[in-house]
Order: structure tokens, then sequence, then C-alpha cells
């Protein structure tokens, strides 16, 4: 349904080691950069994060990325913490979401809430 997703960010430069990083786990990485913006993806840029452009404060995002397996949530997960984000939920099975939702959540420099999430079985 989504054909991209763009987010404000408050530091560039934080948000770019912080995405650099957790995303090439996932095995997207940046594909665009016109100054600070920059667009992430696989076959094409599909995250976007930009400067904040007001005054007002942000409001706390979700978002989910896809992992191709349990393994590559857990890579996502370690990224993560090696870069010194806060963890919300360690990877674990999320039955009440389905039996094989596979997920972990962490915030990013931001605040938001950024999980990888496989729904593959084993």
């Amino acid at each position: 349904m989504l054909d991209h997703l763009g987010i404000q960010v408050r530091d560039v430069p934080a948000s770019r080691a912080f995405y650099d990083t957790v995303l090439a786990t996932l095995g997207a990485r940046r594909m665009m950069e016109f100054g600070d913006v920059l667009g992430y993806g696989v076959d094409r840029p599909d995250f976007w994060i930009s400067p904040v452009t007001g005054d007002g404060e942000g409001h706390e995002t979700h978002i989910a990325f896809t992992a191709a397996s349990r393994a590559a949530v857990q890579a996502f997960h370690d990224a993560a913490v090696a870069t010194g984000a806060e963890v919300l939920h360690a990877p674990r099975i999320w039955p009440e979401y389905h039996p094989t939702y596979y997920g972990a959540f962490v915030r990013d420099p931001d605040g938001n809430n950024v999980e990888a999430v496989c729904h593959a079985p084993e």
C-alpha cells in the first residue's frame, strides 16, 4: 500500500549513522542523498529521512521494517544496541499479532519506535 515513507529528524548525522547501521542488517542501504535528505532501500529508496523544518516537537512514530529471517531481526537488534539505541523489546515471538510474528523494537536517535519483523516460521 505504501510507496515510500519519510520522517523528519533533529540530528541528521546521528540518524544517518543509526539507519546506515541497522538497515544494512536487513539488506537495505543509503541509495540517494540530497544534502541532508537521505533515501534508503533495497531496490529503490522507499524510506527517507530529512531535517526537522520547524520549531515544534516531533511525535513518536512507529516504523516496522521487513526482515527476511529471524536471524536478520536478531542482527538488526544487535546492530541497534551497538549504536547505543534503547531497546524497547528484544527479539521474540509476538503471538498476540500472529503465531509466527517475530520482532524486535528499539528507539532511534529521535525517540521513534523502530522495529524489524519477520513473519516466516522459524
